[in-house]
């Protein structure tokens, strides 16, 4: 493990039926080449594409009575 705080690893943690949970600052590069930053303490991610604020999750897979899938 490095010493220098800003140089150890970041801790993602994946949630049943929710958001990816990764902790920040992060830069996502999205399918079309294109990036989106976020400097929050911890974001999470949508993991089923429900979101209207895709990637960042808005909790839209909780409409669903089976959850995220």
């Amino acid at each position: 493990m490095p010493a220098d705080p800003s140089e150890r690893p970041r801790r993602v943690t994946v949630t049943k039926d929710g958001p990816v949970l990764v902790e920040g600052p992060v830069e996502v590069l999205l399918e079309d080449g294109s990036s989106v930053t976020s400097d929050r303490f911890t974001v999470a991610l949508c993991a089923c594409r429900r979101s209207r604020s895709y990637p960042w999750c808005d909790t839209s897979h909780r409409r669903r009575d089976k959850g995220c899938r």
